[in-house]
């Protein structure tokens, strides 16, 4: 179960193991959290008290002192996970699902034609269409697309991680996903 570190301002920072989380606990480095308690770690006994030690760790955390985190401005790093998860594994060419093995990374307009390794460049294709495409545009190819790509912004992106996500953690996140997102189809 992995926690999800937030700056004090609540943007997403990262995803972090429960273990990790107590340490900032135990540091007094939790500014907020939210959601119910998800683990609970217990450990020594305490010498003031006598009582065993024992942390409740909650699944969002906002950690004081961080520095606001600077990802937001800027594009998520492009992976072949993310971007099938992105696109719903539906290939942008014949609009059938697939299992993340069949499928392959396509650029709009081919490396070698000048095209970028980006988001709005790369769509997910099944390797039957990628081949048929080959080394042109879509329109040489006679293909159309059915879906037009688009950067994800970083509370999809950490959605599209592939980690397994808390109803809190998905609640939070999903809060400032645009509708407009292929998460919501």
């Amino acid at each position: 179960m992995d926690v999800l570190q937030l700056d004090v301002s609540g943007r997403p920072q990262a995803w972090i193991s429960a273990k990790e989380a107590a340490v900032i606990y135990a540091s007094d480095g939790i500014a907020w959290t939210l959601g119910d308690t998800c683990k609970v770690l217990r450990g020594g006994t305490q010498r003031s008290t006598g009582r065993p030690s024992r942390i409740e760790v909650h699944p969002i955390v906002a950690v004081r002192g961080a520095v606001p985190s600077r990802a937001w401005r800027q594009a998520p790093a492009l992976a072949n996970h993310k971007l099938f998860s992105r696109d719903r594994q539906v290939c942008a060419y014949c609009g059938r699902g697939f299992e993340f093995d069949e499928l392959t990374r396509e650029h709009i307009v081919p490396t070698s034609r000048g095209g970028r390794d980006s988001w709005m460049n790369c769509i997910t294709a099944c390797r039957s269409c990628n081949g048929r495409k080959g080394n042109r545009l879509p329109e040489e190819a006679r293909m159309t697309l059915l879906y037009l790509p688009y950067v994800p912004s970083l509370h999809e992106d950490m959605i599209l991680r592939g980690r397994r996500i808390l109803a809190d953690q998905m609640e939070f996140l999903l809060a400032s996903v645009p509708r407009s997102s292929r998460l919501y189809a």
